[in-house]
């Protein structure tokens, strides 16, 4: 946790972000997640998120190549799977991202469903305390060490007790698909020092004045940035397309 990795990604973020549309049956090839993340980039969004299951793919593979293939926008993971990699892994494919991209990239972590735990032969135990010891592993020390490079690591926190936690061991909160409410709540728990990034659901065929309604909501109750999520399971291109049209209203809000 650093107070320059805070205001990094502040400054990196802007007001509002969007995240890739998700299936949990399928995943798009590369080659059209590539064209989106440039599609986004060029139509004024200065993030995009991608979430992670256990198996079927990798979000911080996925984070590094749609990296490379983007010259300024920032990925995060909402949220890298904690079951997926061992803490020090984790640890070190995230120094590895920010030094190869400097100020492009966010950590976000959770703990997850208990399928997910035995999916990989573990038990789910009680989440705050397996995510309080995952992060405290993170950074012990490994050999060669991981590369010394700031990034912002934050928890996924849907409750007040997990909010707590990640102002006490990381850089911030990211709850999703909570009212505003949540969001004054949040940020009252974490203070001014730590970032508060919020998940807020896109409807199909939002008009851009109520997705831009509900990104100034969030913000005016604390928020430093906003996702914009699609339903599960929406179609990636009619998504991605829906996105590029709301853009000229929700980019000006950064």
């Amino acid at each position: 946790m650093t107070t320059t990795a805070v205001e990094t990604a502040r400054q990196a973020l802007g007001a509002v972000g969007v995240g890739l549309p998700v299936s949990f049956t399928s995943l798009p090839p590369y080659d059209a997640q590539r064209a989106a993340a440039v599609r986004l980039e060029r139509a004024g969004y200065r993030a995009a998120w991608t979430n992670e299951v256990v198996g079927g793919k990798d979000a911080l593979v996925q984070v590094a190549l749609l990296l490379g293939a983007t010259e300024r926008m920032v990925f995060g993971t909402g949220i890298a799977n904690i079951w997926a990699r061992e803490p020090q892994t984790a640890h070190a494919a995230a120094a590895l991202l920010a030094e190869a991209h400097p100020g492009r990239f966010v950590l976000g972590l959770g703990v997850g469903y208990p399928e997910q735990a035995a999916a990989t032969g573990r038990e789910f135990g009680r989440p705050l305390a397996m995510l309080r010891d995952y992060v405290g592993r993170m950074d012990a020390p490994t050999s060669p060490p991981a590369p010394d490079a700031p990034y912002a690591r934050v928890l996924g926190a849907n409750g007040p007790k997990m909010v707590a936690l990640a102002g006490e061991i990381a850089d911030g909160a990211l709850p999703a698909m909570q009212p505003p409410a949540f969001t004054a709540q949040a940020r009252e728990t974490l203070g001014p020092d730590r970032l508060l990034l919020v998940g807020q659901r896109l409807e199909p065929d939002q008009a851009p004045d109520a997705a831009a309604a509900a990104i100034r909501a969030h913000v005016a109750a604390g928020a430093d940035h906003v996702i914009l999520m699609a339903p599960i399971n929406t179609d990636f291109t009619e998504g991605v397309n829906q996105l590029e049209t709301l853009a000229p209203a929700l980019t000006a809000l950064t």
